[in-house]
């Protein structure tokens, strides 16, 4: 049997390499060997058991690289392409996609783990959380036709790498935030996610983005995907400084990308009366809503949530838009480690030392 190296969750505090079986190739699926992969945050939050997977699952979500193997039933690609697909790969004949929520679609899970019709949040999100993932030399990819996309030529490994996740999902938190041309948006945290928030609401026409972060060197890379207005939390009071800079009215909307009880907290107190509070942030916790910020539930504020869009045409249309020169996302592939070295790279992004964004993974 054919075998491959995959990094797998072994228990609380431990991820190893492991040598694995490579997948069989069922009608629907394709093979892919990995070229470029990441560590993502879901996954440190895995590492730390906040958010729980079977013990022996591979890890990881974004997948670039080249098609090793079709299934029969597949149509439209071919051997040897290079292609991405999204971390989230539903089955887009489901209930939950055909409603449009593509990305809550549980109609492959079995028995009482299936809500009616496959309905379940969050099991849009196969690798590395159902199935086996992508930090390893292969990934099977369920769904081939409908979750693959082809990488236009003349585009590297590390510029499309956020599409399959970062870039899908702070582009949503900009979506769901309900940008309007010359609209005020605060973006808290800006992490990956963050900061592809902050580029997505200067795409969507806000004109005044405050992107808030305790990290100066963050700080200034928000200012290049478009942050207007910079705060470091650490040296300013946020609610009171973003008031000012509104002249009291508040934002119009306010992106969370941290998932904290305080980044939460304060997105809510920034938010005019009929503010959109956009929350892309993994809670690890029970959440209180701020009673005078929430006008006791009288202030026709929205709270939007969201998981990461997947599928073919949303990474197509992500990748346009580096094609088209709209936004570089290479400057936030700031390490590269071999496959072999994802032990030592997990402790480096899970405790943020050196200055990391996102780490290429190259088996």
């Amino acid at each position: 049997m054919a075998m491959m190296r995959a990094a797998v969750f072994v228990e609380k505090g431990r991820i190893e390499l492991v040598d694995k079986p490579i997948p069989d190739v069922g009608p629907n699926d394709a093979l892919i060997r990995i070229t470029t992969t990441t560590i993502c945050g879901t996954d440190v939050h895995i590492l730390k058991g906040e958010y729980p997977v079977a013990k022996g699952l591979t890890i990881g979500h974004e997948p670039v690289g080249v098609i090793e193997k079709l299934g029969s039933a597949v149509r439209g690609y071919r051997e040897g392409q290079r292609v991405i697909a999204g971390a989230i790969c539903p089955n887009f004949n489901s209930y939950a996609a055909q409603d449009g929520f593509a990305s809550q679609d549980g109609s492959y899970l079995d028995g009482d783990r299936c809500a009616c019709h496959g309905y379940k949040a969050t099991a849009g999100w196969r690798f590395g959380n159902l199935i086996d993932g992508t930090q390893a030399e292969y990934v099977l990819v369920p769904d081939a036709q409908a979750n693959l996309a082809p990488i236009p030529d003349g585009l590297t490994d590390e510029q499309v790498l956020m599409c399959p996740d970062i870039m899908s999902t702070g582009f949503k938190g900009a979506e769901n935030a309900n940008i309007k041309i010359g609209d005020t948006v605060v973006v808290f945290a800006q992490g990956p996610i963050g900061l592809c928030a902050t580029a997505g609401a200067r795409l969507l026409g806000a004109t005044t983005i405050i992107a808030v972060d305790g990290n100066d060197q963050r700080l200034a890379i928000a200012r290049k995907m478009g942050a207007d207005v910079t705060l470091n939390f650490r040296n300013v009071d946020v609610v009171s400084e973003v008031h000012k800079l509104t002249g009291g009215k508040g934002a119009d909307s306010a992106i969370e990308a941290l998932g904290t009880q305080m980044t939460f907290g304060q997105a809510m107190k920034v938010l005019k009366p009929g503010g959109t509070l956009s929350s892309l942030g993994v809670y690890s916790e029970d959440l209180a809503i701020p009673l005078s910020a929430f006008a006791a539930g009288l202030g026709d504020h929205t709270i939007r949530t969201a998981l990461c869009p997947g599928g073919k045409e949303r990474m197509r249309r992500l990748m346009n838009v580096i094609q088209g020169n709209r936004l570089d996302l290479g400057v936030l592939v700031t390490h590269q480690r071999k496959l072999d070295d994802i032990v030592e790279a997990y402790d480096l992004f899970a405790n943020q030392r050196d200055g990391v964004l996102k780490i290429a993974i190259k088996p």
